[in-house]
């Protein structure tokens, strides 16, 4: 995106360019703000899981935010294990359980962030889908009990092939008409076919510029930050159906466009490496993670969670396929060549992998996947242990001891080339 849209007229300042990562966190927190207003008109608002088909929600016109975005942006700040604590000692769920899952539960118990942060209206209904993890349907049944709301769920199965079957795309169709149904009951609301194939049509648009705008990173510089895309995903996740997230993502595509023209990125320092980073952030603990990598110029050009909140079809069998086709779905074979495909397009170097302890299903088969990326493209792979929101499940000397000896395996085979 060029610094100024039209010439300036004599003696104006040409208007300055706005950051991309600055207009998207503006529409993610629009979201926020935009349920409060509807919760103060007297709409029903819900809660909704970040697999949760969100055309559906688009096209009756209810807005629903969603708790693993809150609770990540809880953590970012701060402000994760007071809610953790109170989820173990108030409500006596157990630490293994799912940091976001705990700390959601939290609050909605106690209806407040501690750092001030991120608050969110209480929900009327809760949507659920398990294709992120099963933690998902004991979560939103509890806090259908808690809120004593209805809840609405889908049960998105896994793929034990390598493509998602018939099978799975009509049991999943009928979910999907259900839903629907009982969201028409409880909200008042009717269902529009010619509105939903509206919203479909922004929705595959939105996904079709997420994918372009990550695919950026293959660029050598890279225009962006690869944790960049940790923050931009929350629109990605939250808005795609919406208009202005395909506005949103088309301004961060001719970001990416611009700064390739002129050889600028987001990341700051020389880039001296590229890995892959497989799974979520570890969110209390960004500065700790990201900093070293930036201060050693190894920047992230591979990054399977953030294009996983997308979706590209043509017809209703192929939203149902969408569904399915997520990286906790796949199987082993299928995933590691998704990862594979990553480290190639971002000619990544080697390979950091999150064991996050909260995202068990993500996390569980990472070792045999990492040893088949190391084997296969013939690049260093290293684990370290961690946790998404949970700040006494990570150890920063691990990280910075497992970091360094990726980055020395990498400096080598640079000399060796």
């Amino acid at each position: 995106m060029s610094e100024e849209k039209t010439p300036a007229a004599a003696g104006q300042t040409p208007p300055k360019h706005v950051p991309a990562v600055l207009v998207l966190g503006q529409l993610a927190e629009k979201m926020y703000q935009d349920a409060y207003e509807a919760k103060e008109r007297g709409e029903k608002i819900g809660w909704c899981s970040s697999n949760f088909p969100p055309e559906i929600a688009e096209t009756l016109g209810l807005h629903v935010v969603y708790p693993e975005s809150q609770a990540a942006a809880i953590s970012a700040k701060g402000g994760s294990l007071p809610l953790l604590e109170y989820a173990e000692g108030e409500l006596g769920f157990s630490n293994d359980l799912c940091a976001y899952a705990r700390i959601n539960l939290a609050y909605a118990n106690v209806a407040a962030c501690p750092n001030g942060e991120r608050d969110m209206p209480l929900p009327d209904f809760v949507l659920g889908a398990t294709s992120i993890c099963e933690t998902m349907m004991p979560w939103y049944e509890d806090l259908a009990y808690f809120l004593d709301i209805p809840m609405v769920f889908i049960d998105i199965p896994f793929n034990d092939g390598y493509d998602v079957d018939e099978k799975r795309i009509t049991y999943l169709k009928g979910q999907f008409e259900h839903a629907v149904k009982q969201l028409e009951e409880i909200t008042g609301k009717t269902w529009d076919e010619d509105r939903f194939q509206e919203v479909c049509d922004v929705s595959v648009a939105s996904s079709k510029a997420w994918l372009e705008a990550t695919s950026y990173v293959q660029y050598d510089p890279s225009p962006m930050n690869g944790f960049d895309l940790f923050n931009h995903m929350a629109v990605a996740t939250t808005a795609r159906p919406k208009k202005e997230a395909l506005a949103a993502f088309n301004y961060l595509i001719d970001e990416c466009k611009t700064f390739v023209k002129i050889n600028k990125s987001t990341f700051k320092p020389d880039e001296k490496h590229r890995i892959l980073y497989e799974g979520i952030a570890v969110w209390p603990y960004l500065k700790a993670t990201a900093g070293p990598l930036i201060m050693q110029g190894v920047n992230v050009t591979g990054c399977v969670y953030c294009p996983a909140f997308s979706g590209v079809y043509d017809d209703m069998d192929g939203l149902m396929k969408a569904m399915t086709d997520v990286p906790n779905c796949q199987n082993l074979e299928r995933a590691t060549e998704a990862r594979k495909k990553l480290c190639k397009d971002g000619k990544c170097e080697g390979a950091l992998v999150h064991i996050n302890r909260s995202c068990k299903m993500w996390s569980g088969f990472m070792p045999e996947m990492g040893r088949r990326i190391a084997r296969d493209l013939d690049i260093p792979v290293v684990l370290f242990d961690g946790d998404q929101s949970d700040p006494r499940n990570f150890s920063e000397a691990q990280y910075q001891t497992r970091l360094q000896g990726l980055i020395e395996v990498m400096d080598n085979n640079k000399k060796g080339e």
